[in-house]
């Protein structure tokens, strides 16, 4: 099998060392195999570099294992002439032979050989950014948690807020739920707080505070309050940091969230997880596929099977999926439309992540061509449709009802 590389090292990474094996080929033909265990402190990865420089190493093949690989990159990272993070599944050893050092070797095997692609590791703005947006993504569903655990507790002391009110987490609810908590359990008082349209309900909510809140219940939901106001208080924080590291970016900010469904956080998250440099992919198919939105591919014996969607990004396919979601629920655009005859014949779920994965390839394009984005309208899909098909159609469906119908071509002036 010909080779493309000469100078190839494989590393195999893990917690605590990093085997490194470089794969050169001398003149004549002959191929050199060296192999040395490092630790992956920053003293043990300096070594690392210096023993691949001495041997001239020009491509770096690493597997993306879990976070180790993290110091690991971004120690090489400018060092050499090719860093390459490679999807573990794509270079599996050989069953049987399964050692630090020979997964080294391999790796450096099927990279001489042109055997397997890099994946896409973003610059370091964008890595900063990623992380940010994780965490703060990882703050909120902590956050809901802790809503879903304070609305668990009331039910425990038969308080059925949520019986009455929208939200157990409401500006009513909170007032109610404190001043239980500071010893008034009066039902009657206690629903005199409701405020807005929750006021007509008052009659209901006197019946549903008419519970047994007790003294441990009331320390479970000061406890659940003050790590719900803590959580508050880091969302935002981050959030200021986010938006200050994406004021270079604030332009393709602005393309991303004119897209309907897609906010401002969201527009956010989407530019954090792809960056806004699209030439990363080739087309927007690739895109897609990258982010785990495009369909997958299963063919045996010549008979093609649905298989679903491919394995990608997570947290971009749960941003746009709820994205999807939002643009489904506003009036007379072309997502909505589209989700509406999606959902018809194959369910929401499956309406939901084609919608995302119609919204993400026009983020590329967008993205690609720096425009904004102009929703074609509610009435697209139906402008498809010839009109003389559509006249056809409804006629048989009028005849079918005992009706006579008779349809006239337009007259041209």
């Amino acid at each position: 099998m010909k080779e493309f590389r000469d100078k190839v090292a494989g590393l195999d990474v893990h917690r605590d060392t990093v085997v490194a094996c470089c794969r050169v080929r001398g003149p004549s033909g002959e191929t050199q195999i060296h192999k040395e265990s490092f630790s992956t402190t920053s003293f043990g990865l300096n070594n690392l570099a210096q023993f691949l420089t001495e041997y001239s190493v020009e491509t770096v093949v690493m597997e993306a294992t879990g976070v180790y690989w993290k110091p690991v990159y971004y120690s090489l990272e400018g060092l050499f002439k090719e860093l390459w993070l490679c999807n573990a599944q794509h270079v599996k050893n050989v069953p049987g032979r399964k050692t630090d050092l020979s997964d080294a070797e391999w790796l450096a095997d099927v990279a001489a050989h042109g055997m397997v692609k890099p994946s896409l590791v973003p610059p370091s703005d964008i890595r900063e950014l990623r992380d940010l947006t994780r965490y703060r993504k990882s703050q909120v569903d902590a956050k809901v948690k802790e809503i879903q655990r304070l609305e668990k507790v009331l039910q425990d002391a038969c308080i059925k807020i949520t019986s009455v009110a929208s939200s157990v987490w409401s500006k009513s609810s909170r007032e109610i739920i404190e001043a239980m908590i500071d010893g008034n359990r009066d039902p009657k008082s206690l629903a005199q707080m409701a405020k807005s349209r929750l006021r007509g309900k008052i009659p209901e909510l006197e019946e549903a505070l008419s519970g047994f809140f007790r003294d441990h219940h009331a320390r479970m939901c000061k406890t659940i309050i003050k790590h719900i106001d803590f959580l508050d208080e880091t969302i935002s924080e981050l959030t200021s940091e986010i938006t200050k590291l994406l004021v270079p970016f604030d332009a393709a900010v602005v393309v991303v969230s004119s897209i309907p469904g897609i906010s401002l956080i969201t527009a956010q998250v989407i530019i954090a997880e792809t960056g806004s440099d699209m030439s990363k992919f080739p087309t927007p198919g690739h895109l897609s596929a990258w982010a785990g939105l495009a369909p997958a591919n299963y063919e045996s014996g010549g008979k093609r099977k649905p298989y679903g969607t491919r394995h990608g990004s997570p947290y971009l396919r749960r941003i746009l999926v709820e994205a999807a979601r939002a643009a489904a629920r506003t009036k007379n655009t072309y997502y909505s439309a589209q989700y509406l005859r999606i959902a018809k014949r194959r369910g929401a779920n499956k309406a939901a992540v084609a919608v995302a994965h119609s919204m993400l390839e026009t983020i590329w394009y967008l993205l690609t061509t720096g425009s904004l984005f102009q929703d074609p309208g509610s009435n697209f899909f139906q402008n498809q449709i010839d009109p003389a098909v559509q006249a056809k159609r409804l006629a048989a469906r009028i005849k079918a009802l005992g009706f006579d119908v008779t349809i006239n071509e337009p007259q041209v002036a």
